[in-house]
């Protein structure tokens, strides 16, 4: 009970601090995230393994305990006194157990509060086809996907079924009905709950993330069957999502997700969150949007010059991602020097901002 009441103290410590994650590692202090910055709570001991280890499985059932042995980490939702909720992962290391806790925020936020472009709410008002939220870890693609559901849920009337691991965002129906699946206790595998989806009379799937070609072959299936599916991945740009998907099927069945792809595929939004020059952070976004002379890229597997098709893009909404950190040097939003860590094509951006 006294590492449980430790462990709480410690979550609440970090909502109070606007932090976006805690981290427990054995040899360090307790740390939160504040601002993309690493923060050391020195009020607290540092973390000896032994301590460690008992506030960490105190806070586990037995089934997820017997989990972490077999699978070496675990992914769970985790809530302390309906005041926060977390997004947990506990994990094994040469010195013992250690953790990292996402702080979800209970309200929802939408497109225009997130500061994300205009053009993104036109990806919430498809009725079928795939939509990519994609970026690096922690840098806000689940935020993104909930606000795009849930502009779905305030504006129509469809049945929602979203596949996760854990639960993230708590979704309060509106006009919509919304049924939330979590890994281990609603479903065995994402495969499975994603094709399931269409014997649900689903509208819209939205899956956490794509871990594997299995769960992106299912994914893109049901879209195209008619279904609109929202989903995130773990990659840098347009291009190189397409690339990664293709590349994780076997060679034998490239050409069919190459097709497939190229009939369902939307939109990708890639988005980064760059500190803000006043405390904070905003998003900077480069976004694809689907038209025939992209779907004719990925058909012909020249996905590289899908780079130019967004940059000659701008007036269909398309975005690139130095266009979006310049927009935001030229508002004194960023700092130039965050926006060249940011970007990808550093050159390219400091002719764009001095042009």
């Amino acid at each position: 009970m006294e590492f449980n009441k430790q462990f709480e103290e410690l979550l609440l410590i970090t909502a109070q601090h606007g932090s976006s994650d805690l981290h427990l590692s054995p040899g360090h202090y307790p740390t939160i995230r504040v601002d993309g910055r690493l923060v050391p709570l020195t009020d607290f001991p540092v973390l000896d393994t032994e301590n460690l280890n008992n506030l960490l499985l105190s806070i586990l059932s037995d089934d997820r305990k017997a989990r972490l042995s077999n699978e070496k980490d675990i992914d769970f939702g985790y809530e302390i006194l309906n005041k926060a909720r977390f997004r947990s992962n506990i994990y094994h290391t040469r010195n013992g157990l250690a953790g990292a806790f996402r702080l979800i925020l209970d309200q929802i936020r939408t497109i225009d509060e997130l500061n994300m472009p205009p053009i993104v709410k036109h990806f919430s008002k498809l009725a079928q086809g795939f939509i990519l939220v994609v970026g690096p870890n922690g840098h806000g693609k689940s935020t993104t996907l909930a606000a795009l559901v849930d502009q779905i849920n305030h504006e129509r009337s469809e049945k929602i079924i979203t596949v996760e691991d854990p639960i993230e965002y708590i979704f309060t129906p509106d006009k919509s009905i919304i049924d939330q699946r979590e890994l281990g206790s609603d479903f065995v595998s994402f495969q499975s709950a994603i094709r399931a989806t269409v014997r649900e009379n689903v509208n819209v799937i939205m899956v956490g993330e794509l871990r594997d070609y299995e769960t992106i072959s299912s994914a893109v299936t049901v879209a195209e069957t008619g279904h609109l599916v929202l989903a995130s991945l773990h990659t840098n740009n347009a291009a190189q999502t397409i690339e990664r998907m293709v590349d994780s099927f076997p060679p034998a069945q490239q050409s069919q997700i190459i097709s497939q792809l190229s009939n369902t595929i939307s939109g990708i939004i890639s988005q980064r969150l760059v500190p803000r020059l006043n405390g904070g952070l905003i998003p900077a976004v480069e976004i694809l949007i689907a038209d025939s002379g992209v779907r004719t890229i990925i058909r012909e597997k020249k996905f590289q010059q899908l780079n130019l098709a967004i940059e000659t893009g701008a007036e269909k909404g398309m975005m690139t991602l130095n266009r979006s950190l310049s927009d935001l040097v030229a508002r004194k939003e960023i700092s130039m020097e965050q926006a060249e860590f940011y970007s990808l094509n550093k050159n390219e951006l400091r002719q764009i901002v001095s042009g």
